[in-house]
């Protein structure tokens, strides 16, 4: 596919970039200095507006500018901004009741909605659900299950993955800078082992000729480091998210299952930023033909409202004891009523086709910048769910961080909102919502390339 002319572009179609004022305009850079009077500094802000309004892909700033939206709320909007059908289920509900705790007085629309999960997660036995309100909760509530059940106490996870920012997600985590560093000490019984990243192999060796190295780990960790009957679980992401959208080989994900049957350790599935039409499939774990224990999901799954599941086999679900699982706020009805309204648009609009089509869109289009731009090492990804790494030196591999910094923002003054990922923050995340047109992925990922174009060129 030819490389688009963005000026040219706007002449021959409508564009859905507008931009008024120079990035940040006046009213976003007022908001900016009151935000740094009232909110700390560790609450970051990764672009320099300030929102007044969004609709499917696009953000309007509050100085009248138009962007491109590639971020999707980290994830969290693949049916777009603001779906109609959403919309008014959050209006009708807020007429209705807004909360009353479902562990005292309890209603439908948690039921139908753990229902509908029960359904949909992967895995041909009963299964039950329980609503928290974010991802990290989710992530927490999954080890504790999965510590109730087996009355074991250690978790397995991998390097590269991130899982939340609470004391126990934030162990495992795999990234010091910026989620670590200074918040120890760390939550106990917590083990590491490398994640498939083919393109910085742990092993330096190249796969299939790998032999998946990497998987035999878990066997040396139960050997050497902790006992196979003190295992709980292994927690893992489908693929990466944070870490860099990573995308293992097939059968990695075979040899783990099989270490963990063998052992009787449970498997717990990070679908939090894979979920919901991201790869593909409505979880990943399908396209991967794996079958977890449990799975935690979160971000898209009521459009934006907060809310958080974990699904899982009904005997590990029913294994805590009645009020060991839960919380004030789970699964509130406002945020459930808009999560059945998010599952209708996803079906009715056939979201994961369109995650699959957008995903070879976007292949195609980017299929010639690793000839014309030495930064990039690597394109890869799944579905809707791709990144581009970028490197200084294609034969060391040392990550192009500041570049990666500098491609970002010059998006940001062209109209096209996007955000990096990675353990080294070089790895620019493409997190399309699933609504966007042709015309829309195009646009952005010429503006796209314009900023990498003049990033490259100035090394």
């Amino acid at each position: 596919m030819a490389t688009l002319d963005i000026k040219a572009e706007k002449t021959a179609k409508p564009s859905s970039v507008r931009l008024v004022t120079s990035i940040p305009g006046p009213k976003s850079a007022a908001l900016t200095s009151r935000r740094q009077s009232a909110v700390p500094r560790g609450v970051v802000a990764q672009s320099p507006i300030f929102v007044a309004r969004a609709q499917g892909a696009t953000i309007e700033d509050v100085d009248g500018n138009r962007f491109l939206d590639f971020y999707a709320g980290i994830g969290c909007i693949n049916m777009g901004h603001c779906p109609p059908a959403v919309v008014k289920a959050i209006q009708d509900q807020a007429e209705r009741f807004v909360h009353t705790c479902f562990m005292v007085a309890p209603y439908e629309s948690y039921v139908r909605l753990a229902e509908l999960l029960n359904e949909q997660v992967p895995g041909d036995f009963p299964k039950k659900t329980i609503f928290v309100n974010s991802g990290a909760e989710a992530i927490e509530n999954a080890i504790k299950i999965a510590r109730a059940y087996t009355r074991r106490s250690a978790i397995i996870a991998f390097e590269h993955g991130f899982h939340g920012r609470t004391l126990l997600t934030m162990t495992l985590t795999s990234r010091t800078h910026p989620y670590k560093a200074g918040f120890g000490p760390f939550a106990p019984e917590v083990y590491r082992i490398p994640y498939a990243y083919c393109y910085r192999c742990a092993y330096h060796l190249q796969y299939p000729g790998c032999r998946l190295e990497c998987a035999k780990q878990l066997k040396e960790v139960l050997l050497r480091q902790i006992d196979s009957q003190s295992v709980a679980a292994v927690l893992f992401e489908p693929v990466l998210g944070e870490g860099g959208f990573v995308v293992p080989p097939t059968d990695w994900f075979s040899e783990i299952a099989a270490i963990c049957r063998e052992s009787g350790i449970l498997i717990i599935a990070d679908e939090i930023q894979t979920g919901f039409g991201r790869t593909g499939s409505t979880f990943a774990c399908q396209q991967l033909g794996l079958v977890p224990d449990l799975l935690a999901c979160a971000k898209s799954i009521a459009a934006g409202l907060p809310l958080a599941a974990v699904t899982g086999r009904a005997e590990i679900m029913d294994a805590p004891g009645p009020g060991g699982v839960g919380g004030t706020f789970g699964g509130n009805p406002v945020a459930c009523e808009a999560g059945l309204a998010a599952w209708d648009t996803f079906v009715g609009q056939d979201l994961n086709n369109r995650a699959a089509q957008l995903g070879r869109i976007v292949a195609e289009y980017t299929k010639n910048w690793p000839q014309r731009y030495s930064l990039i090492g690597e394109i890869r990804g799944i579905g809707a769910m791709r990144a581009l790494e970028l490197v200084r030196d294609r034969t060391s591999r040392e990550p192009a961080v500041e570049e990666t910094r500098q491609v970002v923002s010059e998006c940001h003054q062209r109209g096209l909102l996007i955000i990096s990922a990675g353990t080294c923050g070089n790895v620019i995340r493409l997190l399309v919502p699933l609504v966007a047109t042709d015309d829309q992925i195009e646009e952005g990922l010429a503006i796209l390339e314009q900023a990498l174009a003049k990033v490259n060129a100035g090394r």
